[in-house]
């Protein structure tokens, strides 16, 4: 291994280096695992270093965007499923997502590996079976590319401008086909698949002379995972893991009534600023309802 494939491998140990799960994760993960269909688009709150990275860029806490293709017995082409079976060897029952990875490459992964994770559904609305079909198989080709790392790089330097030179002219993100066509990063990947059956995003919209609207692509390469959440065209489906409709109203969530606040889990304070040690730990669902 050459001194730069050494340095880049550590590099990207590092930014894979995460944080521990939530002891309670903000989402019902059973219920979202029933209720996901092909297609979805699934937004990840990451904990590792590059997640935290990318919140800085993008100003999201979105951090991660996969697309849930369903079980391989969810798919009728043969062909298809010979292409997930030679990239993922797990059961077969499985429910299973796409990815691009740092360091890993554009994978097929087991929804379960989101378990612990805040997750938030976008589903796009009205999608044909026919063009669910074709954007999970356009994002078949995809499998085996590289993580585009430089792409990251370039996204923080069109965000962050510096000086008096356009944001055009100092970043590849403006480029036509620019960079390596072998590597993609997440939204980047889900944007262009379902650009290819024609679906909307986020276009870009201009009135005509005579009044009509007119749609154009845009640049694939500058969107981020918030902007499916940001999008008109993909419903929002949460499930928290105490819902109102579990309880009822509200009125009947089992809020605190000592008067601590807490910045964040494991940080909290008496009304008088005193620290308070929160001792008990949540571990499920019917533990909130008790």
């Amino acid at each position: 291994m050459g001194l730069k494939a050494w340095l880049v491998r550590k590099l990207v140990d590092w930014l894979n280096t995460g944080d521990d799960p939530h002891d309670v994760p903000p989402c019902d993960f059973d219920r979202l695992s029933f209720e996901i269909r092909p297609c979805d688009v699934l937004l990840v709150e990451g904990r590792n270093r590059i997640s935290n990275l990318i919140k800085t860029i993008t100003l999201s806490s979105w951090t991660h965007s996969v697309l849930y293709i369903g079980r391989l017995h969810d798919i009728d082409d043969p062909e298809l499923q010979g292409i997930i079976q030679r990239h993922y060897h797990g059961d077969p029952a499985d429910q299973l997502v796409i990815e691009p990875l740092l360091g890993q490459g554009t994978v097929i992964s087991p929804l379960s590996k989101y378990t612990e994770d805040h997750l938030r559904i976008c589903r796009p609305k009205g999608l044909s079976r026919q063009d669910i079909h074709a954007v999970i198989k356009e994002a078949a080709t995809y499998l085996g590319r590289q993580y585009d790392i430089r792409h990251l790089f370039d996204l923080a330097r069109f965000v962050f401008p510096y000086g008096l030179v356009p944001r055009r002219w100092r970043s590849s993100l403006f480029e036509h086909n620019a960079g390596d066509q072998t590597k993609t990063v997440c939204s980047t990947m889900i944007a262009e698949v379902f650009a290819a059956v024609h679906y909307p995003v986020l276009p870009v919209i201009h009135r005509t002379e005579e009044g009509g609207l007119k749609l154009y692509k845009r640049n694939t390469r500058l969107y981020t995972p918030r902007d499916f959440d940001y999008s008109p065209y993909f419903e929002i489906i949460k499930y928290p893991i105490l819902g109102l409709d579990d309880i009822a109203v509200y009125r009947q969530l089992p809020w605190d009534k000592e008067g601590v606040i807490c910045n964040a889990q494991g940080e909290c304070y008496a009304a008088d600023g005193t620290p308070v040690e929160q001792k008990v730990v949540i571990n499920n669902k019917a533990d909130l309802q008790q």
